[in-house]
């Protein structure tokens, strides 16, 4: 009995601790993306307490019902051959859950890698988000201007992001607004996220990438359109231009504050996609490059040497 009012206690005392809690970002969506992530967690986590429920009314009745106790001092129990049907509900059952969560799964993941329903008509915002070591990069193509470790965006606009890393792959995670998705070298992923509420939120580096790994957040800040205008304006007005030796320079250093440009980095080091896609974005692919074509300009050299000399001893042979 006492350690069952203590077992009672402990468990109160996290009930009335738990609810002061903020609730978990995943499950506080602020755009349809996480909206529609956030049903589906929560649509799981009710499949599996009905199962635990099934389970535990179930345990306790055969406990009850079939305790030793009721039973008498010589009581034998018969011998029963297995039951066919019992097999084959204790089978079917599993079988039908996993396929209602494969489903819903399967279904919410291809919706998710699309523009969010409503959202079709409008054009989208693109953002290259590109990581370092132990860094953001945000590239506003269509604005021409540049920011390090934050990012503003319009609401009720889809935005899609491009990712790619100067480094190793990373996991670009908006919890807010969306689920993750890998950043890596030698490709660009896209991930399609619209805000509809104003706010700042918070992104991070969910894959484990090395001892910077933790120090990799940054605030993702959604504004009105007119917010939004006003503050592009401004970086174009007040901010310096990004050149190519401060941009290599931000590679080279592990940490720094927010920074804002009034140009981008993809003037001078594209995205790896379209002509660039497969390339080594490292901070020695221009060298890998020129070697590259020195290698090829003296193979071709030596299959025209090759084809002269031959030409030369065919004409040898002639006279």
């Amino acid at each position: 009995m006492k350690r069952k009012g203590l077992l009672l206690a402990v468990f109160s005392a996290l009930l009335v601790l738990l609810t002061g809690c903020n609730s978990l970002a995943v499950l506080n969506p602020k755009g349809p993306v996480a909206k529609t992530q956030s049903n589906v967690i929560i649509f799981s986590m009710l499949v599996m307490a009905l199962i635990l429920l099934v389970v535990y009314v179930l345990y306790i009745f055969m406990l009850t019902k079939y305790r030793a106790s009721k039973a008498a001092p010589d009581y034998e129990p018969p011998h029963v051959e297995g039951s066919k049907w019992l097999e084959f509900t204790w089978i079917a059952i599993p079988v039908v859950i996993v396929a209602i969560l494969s489903v819903v799964t399967v279904r919410t993941t291809n919706a998710l890698d699309k523009v969010p329903a409503g959202y079709e008509d409008q054009k989208p915002l693109v953002i290259y988000a590109s990581s370092s070591n132990w860094k953001w990069h945000f590239s506003y193509p269509e604005e021409g201007i540049e920011t390090v470790n934050y990012v503003n965006i319009p609401t009720n606009r889809p935005i899609e992001f491009r990712l790619y890393s100067y480094g190793p792959i990373t996991s670009f995670w908006v919890p807010q607004l969306g689920g993750q998705k890998y950043a890596m070298s030698d490709m660009v992923t896209k991930l399609n996220l619209v805000a509809e509420h104003e706010g700042s939120f918070v992104g991070k580096n969910s894959n484990f990438s090395g001892k910077g790994f933790a120090d990799m957040e940054f605030e993702v800040l959604a504004m009105s359109n007119a917010k939004y205008g006003e503050w592009v304006n401004e970086v174009k007005n007040t901010a310096d231009p990004l050149t190519e030796e401060q941009f290599n320079s931000l590679l080279d250093t592990a940490k720094v504050g927010r920074q804002t440009y009034s140009s981008t980095h993809l003037e001078f080091s594209p995205a790896p996609e379209g002509e660039h896609a497969g390339h080594n974005h490292g901070g020695d692919s221009g060298d890998h490059s020129q070697m590259d074509h020195s290698d090829m300009d003296m193979d071709m050299d030596m299959d025209h040497s090759d084809t002269n000399d031959d030409g030369a001893e065919h004409a040898s042979h002639g006279n």
